[in-house]
């Protein structure tokens, strides 16, 4: 690494630990203010400790150095490295480096498969597609680590500082988030992190399909583009989803479309018209329907209904 490298890695470490320590205020494992994020700090090393990860995860260390061990293989990574890690993993952890003075800071950031898929077929330039299918003899190990480099580290950087404010963390992070998947799939884990998140889709294919439903509410949600996210025929995934939720795909995405309308509307921040648009309704007559037929009013009225609520629990409180 260059002297100019050295110092430019040492600037933007400095700013991840800041940070980190800024939402880290207790020893061991703090919540991170995004779903899937946990955020770590100590202040002396640690024994091997036993922990479990449900979902493709990206782990960075600003500060300190850290050990995992899984499938009896030991990945050791610290400031100058990041690593990746399998879904349903049953791994030890350890801190190796750690002090008062130098507490130990990083995060774990659990990382959606659809997204993983959305970026890749993005950067192939292709219509996004499923997963390829898993093969037995696919040999990857559970853990990598690779090194961190300047351009992830400010995407990270540029993830977290939007976390701190609701507008950023609604419109910003998402953006981030992807841009860190992007970084990360443009090394050399490429094959690795589709691998991961094809074995994760595939496992819990109803879990995924309702990530993407909730993601791409102002898209066509038709059943054979559902089963196709989640590599099924539309006859299996209907029946599956079916016995999970206890209803079918057009009702939940119905259901989960007219919930989302409602949060809208009661932000304020959009017309009729507009919110039907947010959630998929190429009709604003029929959203209105279906919005009457759910609550019982239409959305003009729920709208001007929790406009007024507002605004009496804010006459009450300024009386109080």
């Amino acid at each position: 690494m260059s002297t100019a490298s050295q110092i430019e890695h040492h600037l933007t470490s400095g700013d991840l630990i800041a940070e980190l320590a800024a939402r880290a205020p207790h020893i061991g494992a703090n919540e991170g203010g995004w779903p899937g994020l946990t955020i770590y700090r100590f202040t002396e090393p640690t024994e091997p400790q036993w922990e479990e990860i449900q979902s493709l995860s990206l782990g960075i260390v600003a500060q300190g150095r850290k050990a995992v061990t899984a499938d009896g293989k030991r990945y050791v990574y610290d400031q100058f490295n990041y690593l990746v890690l399998s879904s349903n993993l049953h791994f030890q952890a350890q801190i190796l480096e750690a002090s008062p003075r130098k507490p130990f800071f990083s995060f774990v950031l659990q990382i959606d498969p659809a997204l993983v898929r959305k970026v890749s077929t993005d950067m192939l330039g292709r219509r996004a597609a499923p997963f390829p299918p898993i093969r037995a003899d696919d040999d990857f190990d559970k853990c990598v680590v690779s090194a961190l480099d300047h351009e992830l580290m400010s995407s990270v950087l540029r993830f977290l500082r939007s976390l701190a404010v609701g507008a950023d963390r609604r419109v910003l992070a998402p953006l981030y988030m992807q841009e860190m998947v992007y970084r990360v799939l443009q090394r050399e884990q490429f094959a690795r992190m589709l691998h991961i998140a094809a074995q994760q889709a595939s496992g819990n294919p109803v879990a995924a399909a309702l990530v993407y439903i909730r993601e791409h509410l102002a898209e066509p949600l038709a059943v054979p583009d559902l089963a196709e996210q989640v590599s099924l025929s539309p006859s299996a995934f209907s029946h599956l989803f079916r016995e999970v939720t206890g209803r079918s795909p057009y009702q939940f995405v119905k259901e989960v479309r007219l919930d989302r309308a409602r949060e809208l509307l009661v932000e304020g921040r959009l017309c009729v018209a507009d919110v039907a648009r947010a959630v998929g309704y190429s009709s604003v007559s029929h959203f209105i329907k279906e919005f009457r037929g759910r609550f019982g009013t239409t959305p003009r009225d729920y709208a001007n209904a929790g406009s007024l609520g507002q605004e009496l629990r804010t006459a009450r409180s300024d009386v109080g």
